[in-house]
């Protein structure tokens, strides 16, 4: 167990897959925000930084942290009211990193960047991870930052940014996105095919990447981090508009939410597909 995991728990609401599944975290017994109470930095002065699992590698389930919901449990995400999976994208089973979001960020979405000349999603920064340890949802993982991509979904920037685990076996020789290429050949090919093909089973055409389809090197990944991180603190601090997320803290309400009080879609069914299935998209 990581030094950050020892300090939080985690407590569930409902069955993973189902429509009423949350995953709240608590510290010493007391909710807290999964988006908004974890630190961004583990060791700023080291650039170690806290992500928190949201998706194991090689799994189908679409969990996301709620961005409307007291203390952003993650949940599974919906579509068509249904619990939303991933397919299978020949040759990759499920998402193919531990997929998760970087706590104390936010992608602004009234704020253009100049290099996508889009506007963010309104979401925390997603992360790929990429050592070899099979994580678990809720898990919070120290790790490093080695570049950034960034999709263009429905006209927004949806940055992915690289990461390693710091107690990885590999991590003292990652530093950068070159070292990704020699240490992991294949796998930001791999990356980069994954995220424009993964929607394509469902019917929708590819994704575009911007900057050209290129990863950017850590340096660039890192301004990213800390743009995201400065947007952060002005929603939080209540300089910009909140619009439709929870802000609410630990120590700010003093019962965590239940299936009780739940307000979910009862009608919602899991998904019946078979996650087994591969799609054949190579031509």
């Amino acid at each position: 167990m990581s030094k950050a995991q020892s300090i939080y728990s985690l407590k569930s609401v409902g069955s993973p897959g189902s429509l009423d599944f949350r995953l709240y975290m608590e510290r010493k017994g007391s909710p807290i925000s999964i988006w908004h109470d974890i630190p961004l930095w583990a060791d700023e002065e080291e650039k170690v930084l806290n992500m928190v699992v949201e998706i194991p590698r090689w799994s189908n389930a679409k969990f996301e942290i709620s961005r409307t919901e007291e203390f952003n449990p993650i949940k599974q995400d919906v579509k068509n009211n249904k619990a939303r999976f991933v397919r299978n994208v020949f040759p990759y089973k499920g998402y193919i990193w531990n997929y998760g979001a970087l706590p104390g960020t936010w992608e602004n979405p009234s704020h253009v960047h100049p290099d996508t000349k889009h506007p963010g999603d309104n979401d925390p920064l997603d992360a790929c991870e990429i050592g070899e340890q099979v994580a678990y949802t809720g898990q919070i993982k120290r790790v490093k930052v080695l570049g950034a991509m960034a999709l263009l979904d429905d006209g927004e920037t949806d940055w992915k940014i690289i990461v390693i685990d710091i107690n990885d076996p590999r991590a003292a020789e990652v530093n950068n996105i070159a070292d990704v290429q020699k240490h992991f050949p294949g796998l930001l090919e791999a990356t980069w095919e994954w995220f424009k093909l993964y929607k394509v089973p469902d019917g929708k055409a590819p994704n575009k990447i911007a900057l050209d389809g290129e990863f950017r090197d850590q340096s660039y990944a890192i301004s990213i981090v800390n743009e995201c991180k400065a947007a952060w603190e002005k929603l939080i601090n209540g300089k910009v508009l909140a619009e439709d997320i929870s802000l609410i803290r630990g120590n700010e309400m003093d019962t965590i939410a239940s299936s009780a009080n739940y307000t979910g879609n009862d009608e919602c069914q899991p998904s019946e597909e078979n996650l087994d299935k591969w799609f054949f998209l190579r031509k």
